[in-house]
């Protein structure tokens, strides 16, 4: 690395260095979400389907709602992400460009 290279990544990165490899998805915030945040969300989807009275009118439009916002959300997110990343940091994040240092 260059000596301007190694004082911008300091300047914009503050020292921590990126992961080798594939980043992102299975880590502990992943599991801490899944695991703990969204448990009302299952409870409320398993009362859904066990609960009285039952009508799968309802219960499916409800479960469409939920997977069209959460596909809403995330869509954003990823856009989001692509466009900071090429606004701030000079390119598409992993695994869309290439890896990371």
């Amino acid at each position: 690395m260059s000596l301007a290279s190694t004082a911008l990544s300091t300047l914009l990165y503050h020292g921590y260095d990126g992961t080798g490899g594939f980043t992102g998805f299975v880590n502990e915030g992943t599991w801490v979400i899944f695991a703990l945040i969204l448990v009302p969300i299952y409870v409320m989807l398993i009362a859904w389907f066990v609960g009285e009275p039952r009508n799968i009118k309802s219960q499916l439009l409800g479960v469409s709602y939920l997977v069209g916002i959460t596909t809403m959300m995330w869509g954003g997110m990823f856009v989001l992400t692509m466009i900071i990343g090429v606004l701030f940091y000079g390119g598409l994040p992993e695994p869309i460009g290439a890896p990371g240092p």
